[in-house]
């Protein structure tokens, strides 16, 4: 006989292979143990609401009421202040901080028609619901100071 075979004769292969089935035991019975001690239950488990999901709308939503005005009210005033004959027929971008929207004014042109002098304009507005276009028309009222006369989206 070998010194390997003699070293190892049938009384300790014996106890190696209790202990490798008692480890083996072991390994299978803790994890049901801790799914019997009060760990992970079907019962238990509860749907999570804080996860919503959709699909985007098919047409762009229509502007808040108070944003539209804010920014209609914000490319007026670029409107009034534009210098036409310095632009050159350049675009005039806007901003306005309040809505985060922007966009730029091109078109635009000063038209006197019987001592009445207005402006004429096109403008596209950028913000978190789309892109849209808009048409307009400013001019001086009574007192002086700039009056929206139209504005429609295109």
């Amino acid at each position: 006989m070998s010194r390997i075979a003699q070293a190892f004769d049938s009384g300790q292969w014996s106890v190696i292979a209790s202990a490798s089935a008692k480890a083996a035991l072991l390994t299978l019975a803790l994890p049901l143990a801790a799914c019997g001690a009060g760990g992970f239950s079907l019962e238990k488990a509860e749907v999570d609401r804080s996860i919503i999901t959709s699909s985007a709308p098919s047409a762009p939503a229509v502007p808040a009421s108070s944003d539209n005005d804010s920014d209609q009210t914000t490319i007026g005033n670029a409107v009034s202040s534009a210098d036409i004959q310095e632009l050159g027929g350049q675009a005039v971008p806007w901003a306005n901080a309040g809505t985060g929207s922007r966009g730029s004014i091109t078109e635009l042109v000063e038209l006197k028609d019987g001592g009445l002098t207005c402006r004429r304009f096109n403008a596209t507005r950028e913000s978190f619901d789309g892109v849209a276009m808009y048409q307009g028309e400013l001019c001086i009222a009574d007192a002086g100071g700039w009056r929206m006369q139209e504005f429609k989206g295109l």
